[in-house]
């Protein structure tokens, strides 16, 4: 049997990940302020740490932030939290607010005027979840730092709709990882 290093924080070298939390005080220029927060992150990413990430990651990372803050902002008023990490090929966003009222991803819709935030999330993210914490709830999308992983925009084969990804109420899960309880 083969054994790896792991250093005190229980994390293998290969597997570090790189990361970021900022607290958001709830005002109107919350939503830019992380936008631009995430492009500083995944630059140093790349000056400090040498990590490749694709034009595409960061536009898509500043979308997926302007959706999830956006949303904390207009249906949690009040302080929120943003973590980011990069671990492996991957960026993680997340935002913690506290409402503990889970979004619900409505079916696509055309006509309708506004509320597609939560579902262009999902169609651009490579995983999805959502989860109740012990005060609001957390929401993580994870975008591919790759320029076209998989050949899809969300850089997952066959990527599932949003109308099908199946949010419940006690958490949703979309990437690989089951939904949490």
């Amino acid at each position: 049997m083969e054994s790896a290093s792991v250093d005190e924080d229980g994390i293998a070298p290969d597997e570090r990940s790189v990361r970021t939390t900022v607290a958001l005080d709830g005002d109107g220029a919350d939503i830019a302020r992380a936008r631009h927060l995430a492009v500083g992150f995944l630059t140093r990413v790349q000056v400090e740490h040498g990590l490749s990430v694709s034009r595409r990651a960061m536009d898509l990372t500043q979308l997926v932030v302007s959706e999830l803050v956006t949303n904390a902002r207009k249906y949690a008023p009040g302080p929120a939290r943003m973590h980011l990490s990069v671990t492996g090929d991957v960026v993680e966003v997340s935002v913690w607010d506290s409402d503990p009222v889970l979004p619900v991803a409505r079916a696509a819709d055309a006509g309708r005027v506004g509320q597609h935030g939560l579902e262009i999330v999902m169609a651009v993210a490579q995983g999805f979840e959502v989860r109740r914490e012990p005060v609001g709830k957390r929401v993580t999308a994870r975008i591919s730092l790759a320029d076209d992983p998989g050949g899809s925009l969300a850089g997952r084969p066959n990527a599932t709709a949003p109308e099908d990804a199946g949010l419940g109420s006690g958490g949703a899960g979309r990437g690989g990882r089951p939904a949490p309880a």
